[in-house]
Parts: structure tokens; sequence; C-alpha cells
């Protein structure tokens, strides 16, 4: 066991000798997870801001803003008026939309209305939170057309006391016409389809998931390149003329690598369920299960390949486009469904391609281990085939 361990240490003290280590072991993936993912997690209102200036606060105006709250792409936000034109012209706001004194619902009723929207040139939210003013601007000339009508049946019955009773009257029919429209039936029933989309995709999800499996499987394929240094330069057969059995070699060298890569694979974790809040947490069980036999399957296939190549610089290069194809026909870059059938079909053979369905079986659909048992088994048989083949082959010289 100290032999093993003392194989281990050493092991870890040359892979991360250089400072340039931690770019790929850490900073680059973090990086590509980040980028490729969009970024953070989804926002929850990722709709338009449009910054709103209101000057006469009447309940015609709150009405105004009522119906650009309801908006799918605008998100009205209040703010002073100054500081909504400084925005505007330091360019960080597309639009900026001003309710004037002399925005009345008898304006309204005339045609004599104006509203103040001031917007970017050549602006595509411009163009957007235009329409949106516009469709809510129309919805609310429908509820003063509703209270107007109100009011003429109440003076039909008996006249307003003054002017004062009057609006007082029209600010409540407003608000009520506005209150049953909310609540009218739609005529229009939307129906979704009860068949389950073929492609479940979370970019989050993928993103964490490929790159994870991209940047650990190829140092663990990179397993090669370390057994063809040490037999050019020697050291594999001063080390196999101690005590130090074949066994003891080949566990220390690939357990070590191996917790190096569940090392990886636990921070890349944790980040993308702090940073992403992707549910790795579903079951822990499950994902450590994945996780060795991940690491494993890729560890033994560059035992395999460390058996087979004979020089380094082959090793390396090897290592590098073994790891980059298998991650794309694997699923790590693009969601296998997009994939044409055939190719589907062949990425079947690959361990990447487990790999990645174990993963996403835990964060896109919440499975337990008894969901990712078959990609632990189907990743272990490839463990198990990689690893007997490079023992039988393995050679000192």
């Amino acid at each position: 066991m100290r032999k093993t361990l003392a194989i281990i240490l050493k092991d870890i003290r040359l892979r991360f000798a250089s400072p340039v280590e931690w770019l790929f072991f850490l900073i680059l993936p973090v990086i590509f997870i980040f980028i490729l993912s969009g970024g953070t997690a989804p926002l929850e209102d990722n709709r338009l801001g449009l910054l709103t200036v209101d000057q006469v606060q009447s309940p015609l105006s709150q009405s105004l803003l009522a119906e650009l709250e309801k908006s799918s792409s605008v998100r009205p936000i209040p703010t002073e008026l100054q500081d909504a034109l400084d925005q505007l012209s330091a360019r960080q706001a597309s639009s900026v939309l001003i309710i004037p004194a002399g925005f009345t619902s008898e304006a309204l009723r005339v045609g004599t209305a104006r509203l103040d929207l001031r917007q970017q040139k050549n602006s595509l939210n411009a163009m957007v939170q235009e329409q949106a003013v516009q469709t809510a601007l129309g919805r609310v000339s429908g509820l003063v057309e509703i209270a107007t009508e109100s009011i003429a049946q109440a003076e039909a019955i008996r006249p307003f006391e003054s002017d004062a009773a009057r609006q007082a009257y029209f600010d409540q029919a407003l608000q009520a016409a506005g209150e049953q429209m909310a609540a009218a039936p739609h005529r229009v029933v939307v129906v979704r389809g009860g068949t389950q989309d073929s492609i479940e995709y979370d970019p989050r999800a993928n993103s964490t998931a490929g790159q994870m499996i991209t940047w650990v499987f190829i140092p663990l394929i990179g397993l090669s390149a370390m057994f063809a240094m040490e037999r050019a330069g020697g050291t594999l057969r001063r080390l196999l003329v101690t005590p130090t059995t074949r066994a003891h070699y080949l566990s220390g060298t690939i357990l070590g690598q191996v917790l190096t890569a569940m090392l990886q694979m636990t921070i890349l974790i944790v980040f993308g369920r702090l940073v992403m809040k992707i549910n790795w947490g579903h079951d822990f069980l499950a994902l450590g299960f994945v996780m060795v036999s991940s690491a494993l399957a890729a560890a033994s296939l560059g035992t395999m390949l460390g058996a087979l190549i004979k020089s380094e610089a082959q090793a390396n290069g090897l290592s590098i486009m073994v790891g980059m194809v298998m991650a794309m026909m694997g699923g790590c870059w693009y969601p296998i469904e997009l994939f044409p059938q055939a190719i589907r079909n062949v990425a079947q053979i690959l361990p990447t391609y487990w790999a990645m369905q174990g993963f996403l079986d835990i964060a896109v659909r919440s499975q337990g281990l008894p969901g990712v048992l078959r990609e632990c088994a189907v990743l272990l048989g490839f463990a198990t085939v990689f690893f007997t083949i490079g023992v039988a082959r393995f050679r000192y010289e």
C-alpha cells in the first residue's frame, strides 16, 4: 500500500509541477462551461426593460403601465426623468416612455392624447418596445371607451353633482373595466400536445456535463503518454527491478489519475451547482457511481493505448485526437439527438456517450441510482476490456 501511495504522490507532483497544468485542470473547463451555457442561470424575467416616466400619476397612466406589465416582451421600469434621459444618451437604454400631463381620458377619447417615446435609432429593441407601447395604448383606449359609455349611461339616469364626482365615477368605471377584461374568458383555447419532446436539452446541464467529460477524459487517456515517457526514459525498467511489482506500478499510476479526475469532476460539479444552478444533488450516490465509472473507463483506455503506443509524442497526439473525437461524437459538445441516426448508433460504442447519458440522467431527467445502473455497467464493461488488453500488452521497454 505504501508503494502504491508513493507512486500516486509521485505522479501528482509530476503532473502539477508546471503552473500551466492548472489552466487545463480548472480554469479552462470553468470558462468553457460558463460561456457555452450562455452565462449564468436563466433569468426569471427576460423581457426588455423599458424606462418609464409617469408625469401625470393618474388612474389612466397606471392602467397603461399595468398593460405594459402584462406584455410578454417589455417590462416597465419606473425612473426619474433626468436619470432616464441620461441612460438614453449614454446608450444604456433603447427607449424612454414619458407619460406627459396632457395624457387624460378626454384627450384619449377625442384622439389628441400623446405619449412621448424617445428611442435609439436603428435599434431592434426599440422597435419591439414601440410595438408593445402601441398594443398597451390600444387596450387602454378600449377601457376608456367602456368607462366613457358607462358615464353616459349613468348621466342618463341621474346627472353628476360636480365634475369631481364625474371624474371619480370615471376612475371607478375604468378600474372595473380593467378587472372585468382581465377576468374575461379566453376565446382562443391553447391545447399543448402530450407527445414528449424527443430532444431533452438544457444548455447549462449539457455544457457542464459535456465539458467535464471532455476535460477529464483527455488527461486520463493521456496516461498513455506517461507510460511511454517512463518506458522511453528507462524509469519504468529501473522501477520494476526494485521490489515494486507491476501490479503496484499499474494500480498506483491508474489510481492516482482516477483520484485526480474525481477531484476535478467534483470541483466542476460544485461550480455547476452553485453558479449554473444545476440539480446535481438529486442523488449523490448515483452521481458518484457515474463519476467513478466514467473515470475508470477513461483511465483504462489510456492504459490500453499506453501499452500499444511506442513514443510519448505519438501518445500525446493520439490521446488529444481520440479524446476530442469521442467527446464530439458522444454528445458532449452538441445534444446527441441532433445527430443523424447512423451517428447516434455508432456513438453507442464510445464510453463518452454512456458517460454523457449517465450525467444527463441525473441533472436533466432526475434519475436515481436504478436509472443510471445501465450506463455505469456499460462504462465498467469498457473499463474491463480496456484494462485487460492494456495489462496483457504491457511492457517495460
